[in-house]
């Protein structure tokens, strides 16, 4: 009887033994799983929104001449970066600070290039400035070449004066040329500077600031060039 009552006490210790050890390492299997590092969060990318969404109506003033629009460099920038970037004038001025989680879908030269190039459209053909330059090779037939716009974007930052006051600030100096055969002849020049007020101390504030300053920048880049085009230099 003895005997007996032995084997079932080994028996039922050996699985109560196996039912604690499977019981362990499924905790541990559990826990080595929660401790996993998460995988990174993805960056937020922005841009200047969906530009117009009808089509824009005709302007009845008579349309002006075509325009060479070269493509825009960006020397005060990270060459071919995408990060939204930030100063702090008030602590280091001198600095450019990425933020972290918010990235630009495209570099910021072309997303003002193109916001420039739909403002100058909207009463102009705008024209690639491979375009005015193969027709200055052409043998003259009478018509006058377009103008030929530069553009440098030498600024574009979320720019924080305290902690809690920022703007988006947006610096380009603009050239126009005319194209003759004897070369290029200079017919303006002019820095651009423009700030709007951002509405939040983040990366989504900022964004929006240098939207809007971007947009403003279009209207008076457009402007001038008109009247650029219709004098002499300035």
């Amino acid at each position: 009887m003895n005997t007996i009552k032995n084997i079932a006490i080994k028996a039922y210790s050996s699985s109560a033994t196996a039912l604690w050890g499977c019981g362990l390492a499924a905790v541990l299997l559990l826990t080595g799983c929660s401790a996993l590092p998460a995988p990174p969060a993805r960056p937020v990318l922005y841009d200047f929104g969906p530009g117009p969404l009808a089509t824009v109506p005709t302007d009845r003033r008579a349309p002006l001449s075509p325009l060479a629009m070269a493509d825009m460099d960006a020397p005060g920038l990270p060459e071919g970066g995408n990060a939204v970037l930030y100063r702090l004038a008030y602590a280091d001025a001198q600095q450019l600070r990425p933020y972290s989680q918010a990235r630009w879908s495209q570099p910021p030269a072309q997303l003002l290039q193109q916001r420039l190039r739909e403002q100058l459209g909207q009463r102009r053909a705008v024209l690639k400035a491979d375009d005015g330059a193969a027709q200055a090779r052409e043998p003259a037939q009478g018509n006058k070449l377009p103008l030929v716009l530069r553009t440098e974007l030498e600024e574009f930052s979320h720019l924080f004066t305290s902690p809690s006051d920022s703007a988006g600030v947006v610096r380009l100096r603009a050239t126009v040329v005319e194209l003759t055969p004897a070369g290029e002849s200079l017919r303006g020049q002019r820095v651009f500077i423009v700030q709007q007020p951002a509405k939040s101390a983040d990366a989504a504030g900022g964004v929006a600031a240098l939207a809007a300053a971007s947009g403003q920048l279009a209207s008076e880049l457009a402007a001038w060039v008109e009247q650029v085009s219709n004098s002499g230099y300035n």
